[in-house]
């Protein structure tokens, strides 16, 4: 009897499905390397999306409120800022942070707050960009309400930024989301050091430059639910509250 050779679709169901079956088992067998591992890269991430964001939120409230001859230009070079190439600003922040830098006397190259420097910079201008939208469209009648209410500038912030929670979150959301996935900069500045600075991406390119694609995919699904987890959470945030707008 013939045998059927399997069809080229269900080989590929077959790896991906193996893959997250080797990703659920590297999470349950709790090796040594795994916890580390991810408890760095939410680390890095979640400093580098929370100063980010105290960069990058002012700079959109700003640019959202006001009206002066060259905001257009700023909103162009924040918006240009967004689609920065990440090795391009690992590279930057490499030359900084080495001996010969600017900045290489602080010893910060190979670190995790190399890492977190260069996510910082990756991350800012994105939250900065969504939070301008944001607040732009809050609509300007607000802002003179809380002002007729003799409201001061920090009440009249806070009122802005509460009318544009979802958008505001929305940025914070994509900031996250851009290095927490991120992999050029973090491997040049980080320089993937085992027990150190190796992270959920750079393990990824570690094992496929090692051809042990099995486990690099493996890394591939948890780097996949970690930041899904991560994500709903700041979602849930950015909707809490949301039944009281009906």
């Amino acid at each position: 009897m013939l045998r059927v050779k399997p069809s080229t679709e269900r080989i590929k169901v077959h790896v991906y499905g193996q893959a997250i079956l080797d990703g659920f088992k590297l999470i349950l067998q709790g090796s040594g390397e795994i916890w580390p591992v991810i408890g760095l890269s939410l680390a890095v991430s979640g400093a580098a999306t929370l100063i980010a964001s105290a960069i990058g939120l002012p700079i959109g409230y700003f640019l959202g409120i006001s009206r002066f001859a060259v905001r257009g230009t700023l909103i162009l070079l924040v918006n240009t800022a967004m689609g920065f190439p990440p090795v391009v600003i690992g590279l930057f922040v490499y030359m900084a942070l080495s001996r010969t830098g600017p900045l290489g006397q602080l010893g910060l190259l190979f670190t995790p707050q190399a890492m977190v420097i260069a996510q910082v910079i990756l991350a800012a201008p994105i939250v900065a960009g969504v939070a301008t939208a944001a607040i732009a469209s809050v609509p300007r009648d607000l802002r003179l309400q809380v002002r007729a209410l003799g409201a001061s500038r920090l009440q009249e912030s806070l009122a802005v930024f509460k009318e544009g929670r979802r958008g505001v979150m929305a940025a914070v959301i994509a900031g996250f989301g851009s290095v927490i996935s991120e992999v050029g900069a973090v491997s040049i500045v980080g320089g993937n050091i085992q027990g150190s600075t190796r992270v959920m991406t750079t393990a990824i390119v570690f094992y496929v430059g090692r051809g042990e694609f099995g486990l690099a995919m493996a890394w591939g699904m948890v780097l996949l639910g970690i930041a899904l987890l991560a994500t709903a959470a700041l979602t849930l945030v950015q909707q809490r509250g949301s039944m009281y707008d009906r």
